[in-house]
């Protein structure tokens, strides 16, 4: 039997690149080979891997090796062993007073790479090829086959008196006498194990120290006040990657600002690339904004699940924030133990307000849920939107609300109402004036309406003395004054009619009220408020824009070649007919009239002006209508360019067009349409324009005219000099035609019956 054996070739070594080295980086490499070649943790390499060696600056100007492991550490099958949370070593920090901080010296080098792996760690120097014997820094598993090892040295004391992140150390006591029986203990076991700490980066016995970015002490925990400074010093981002920079270095603080994910959504939304990348007015805003709140940052107090928690929650259109706080035992007081914004995404926006604030307590229970739902004291969730105060008991609720009321019978908490105006969160945009100085009730040297603090005041004092007997509704903003409905008129005049207000129109007197307060019908009230002002009436010119230049239409140079089409509806049944269709020749001025059931479409008026028009005078090279559906629809001018027509409208809400053409149609039409239908088109056909020379009601001779202009024939009926006596509709006929101020100096003439 023959065997065939297939074997696979690895993927090849990862090889990088050499880099340039500056004269003093040169003599780093040389003194950093030789302690290293003389301390045993590197050895001479022929491997075919190697990867690029360099040197970064540290914060004492010393310069620090780096090698870029990139390529080894993807294709390096990673140790998913956990690094600590930062949010848990602020709960097991409760009741200390007096802290240390240890630095490892080398740790990474007291860990020995297994023998035959050696090779994989070589590296590329301008002074020649070399490999580790030891964990070198870079590596992708470096920081968890380092944490295991430090855990495993500590464990013991772990989480009661010291908390470890890596290769830093913090040592923790509630007395000084019980911390340094604790800082002893570890430096034993440090010992024991041959790891060293480096004594100049370490702090001991302090009542504070600095700690991962945080400086923790035994009023709390705050951020890092050098970290501050460089968020403060930031310049304007110029580009997407520097605003994700940015945004990178400010969210690791997230925890102690208000509302992080609203005020930095803004800038959230420039690092789409979807969308471009363009600084406006908001985003510098959010920028300032941002800065600000970390100047301003509070001191978080470290969480006690055996006291009880209070989560106050807020949700508004594009995110939702909550504040998880505790009753400090010193002053009675609550104070913030953490902060939590969120973001809402696409589909969270379209929830409505009782689902939003919904929504922010699932969040914050979720994002607390290790203090939360161990808490020996139920916890209190205050909300300001009272109708989730019997979510709980509620009998019926939606699929969503259902998963969430499972997710919160994990918990014990009550869910408490409290109004808006008595939350005093923190917020110094939220208020125009502060409580102290509203509550002021300063001495007037000059009348109030000459002081324009003291008429702020005024109206907002009035607006909260309605409050005390009408509550904010939740759809209120937070920074505006709900205003009850007996107030709204004084708010009005406030901002339209004082004499500081000056009357200005619609937009600035909602600028003004924009400003302060808010209702339901805010904008509704202002505009009807404006426009029914008799100052603004009396003394106030429109501004309207001038109209538009209007161009007469072109005067025809044959019958039946420009033709005006309309409708004329509303009239009586008359064997079934409702509605007549007016062709009117703007050349002769002669008519049709066609009755109709109802009004046609757009296919239909084309199939009845062909049979009844086209067909006699045949195709038109103009067609006037007015903007009905028929005469504007995609199929009316295909067909009008089909026959070779050109199209025009009347004006929109000013058909002076059509109505010139068929007004004294339109009066006379809706009074005989039942019974003088016939005789009405003849008179009408027989009727002297603006032009003719006769205008008398009986006189023939414009009548012969008109018929011979219109029909295009030489016919001649000058033997037909006096009409048969009319009938008397036709006689009323002619009365109403010959009424002075009628029509638009279109006059009808019947035509005897000889002709």
């Amino acid at each position: 039997m023959i065997v065939v054996l297939i074997s696979f070739r690895e993927p090849p070594p990862p090889r990088g690149r050499l880099y340039s080295l500056s004269a003093p980086e040169r003599k780093a490499l040389e003194d950093y080979l030789s302690v290293a070649l003389d301390a045993g943790t590197i050895v001479p390499s022929s491997s075919p891997a190697g990867a690029g060696f360099f040197f970064v600056k540290k914060k004492d100007g010393s310069l620090r090796p780096c090698i870029d492991y990139r390529g080894l550490n993807d294709i390096t099958v990673k140790n998913r062993y956990p690094l600590p949370l930062m949010s848990s070593a602020f709960e097991i920090l409760q009741g200390a007073r007096f802290f240390t901080k240890l630095d490892l010296r080398n740790a990474y080098h007291l860990v020995r790479i297994r023998e035959g792996d050696e090779w994989k760690t070589a590296f590329n120097t301008p002074l020649g090829h070399f490999e580790y014997r030891v964990l070198p820094f870079g590596l992708a598993n470096a920081p968890a086959v380092f944490q295991a090892l430090v855990n495993d040295v500590l464990r013991d004391m772990l989480n009661i008196f010291v908390f470890v992140y890596l290769d830093d150390i913090l040592i923790f006591s509630p007395s000084l006498q019980i911390h340094v029986q604790h800082v002893r203990r570890v430096l034993q076991r440090l010992l024991e194990n041959c790891l060293f700490v480096k004594a100049e980066k370490c702090t001991f016995h302090a009542s504070s120290v600095t700690f991962l970015g945080s400086v923790i002490s035994a009023e709390g925990i705050k951020m890092d006040p050098a970290k501050v400074q460089a968020v403060i010093d930031w310049p304007v981002p110029k580009s997407r990657v520097e605003l994700q920079r940015f945004l990178g270095f400010a969210n690791f603080y997230r925890r102690f600002i208000r509302n992080f994910g609203q005020v930095a959504a803004p800038l959230t939304a420039l690092t789409s690339v979807k969308t471009c990348f363009k600084w406006s007015v908001s985003a510098q805003g959010a920028f300032d904004l941002l800065k600000n709140r970390f100047t301003s940052a509070p001191i978080l107090v470290t969480p006690d699940v055996s006291r009880q928690f209070v989560v106050k929650v807020d949700a508004s259109e594009v995110g939702v924030g909550a504040i998880l706080s505790q009753r400090s035992l010193s002053d009675d007081k609550v104070h913030p133990c953490a902060y939590f914004s969120h973001r809402l995404s696409p589909s969270e926006r379209n929830y409505d307000v009782g689902n939003r604030e919904l929504l922010a307590i699932r969040l914050a229970l979720g994002e607390w849920r290790q203090w939360l739902e161990g808490a020996t004291v139920p916890f209190v969730v205050w909300t300001d939107h009272r109708n989730l105060e019997y979510i709980r008991s509620a009998k019926r609720l939606n699929a969503r609300q259902a998963r969430w009321a499972l997710f919160f019978a994990r918990f014990e908490f009550v869910i408490s109402y409290r109004p808006g105006s008595k939350n005093t969160k923190p917020d110094a945009l939220s208020r125009l004036f502060s409580s102290s100085v509203a509550s002021t009730d300063p001495e007037g040297i000059l009348p109030e309406g000459r002081v324009v603090g003291l008429t702020v005041w005024g109206i907002e004092r009035q607006v909260k003395q309605a409050l005390t007997h009408t509550p904010s509704p939740r759809a209120c903003p937070r920074n505006l004054l709900f205003v009850p409905v007996p107030t709204r008129l004084a708010v009005l005049q406030w901002a339209h009619s004082a004499k500081l207000a000056g009357h200005p129109g619609v937009r600035g007197t909602l600028a003004s009220i924009r400003q302060r307060f808010w209702w339901p019908t805010r904008e509704h009230d202002t505009r009807r408020f404006v426009a029914a002002c008799s100052v603004c009436a009396q003394t106030k010119s429109g501004n309207s824009p001038p109209a538009g230049r209007l161009r007469p239409l072109p005067i025809p140079s044959r019958p039946w070649s420009h033709i005006a089409l309309d409708f004329v509806t509303g009239l009586p049944s008359s064997a079934g007919k409702t509605v007549i269709l007016t062709v009117v020749d703007r050349f002769s001025k002669a008519a049709h009239f066609i009755p109709l059931a109802k009004l046609p479409s757009a296919k239909e008026t084309a199939q009845i002006i062909i049979e009844n028009v086209f067909r006699i005078h045949g195709l038109p090279s103009d067609v006037v209508s007015d903007r009905g559906p028929q005469f504007t629809s995609q199929f009316w001018r295909e067909f009008c360019r089909l026959i070779g027509a050109s199209v025009s409208l009347s004006s929109g809400f000013h058909p002076s067009l059509t109505v010139k053409q068929n007004g004294p149609i339109r009066l006379l039409v809706a009074s005989y349409a039942v019974f003088l239908f016939a005789t009405l088109r003849l008179g009408q056909n027989s009727s002297p324009g603006q032009n003719t020379p006769t205008t008398r009601f009986l006189r023939l001779r414009p009548g012969y005219l008109l018929f011979r202009v219109a029909s295009g024939t030489s016919l001649r009926c000058s033997h037909l000099s006096s009409p048969s006596p009319a009938s008397p509709p036709l006689r009323l006929l002619s009365n109403v035609a010959s009424a002075p101020g009628r029509g638009s100096g279109l006059h009808f003439a019947v035509i005897g019956r000889r002709l």
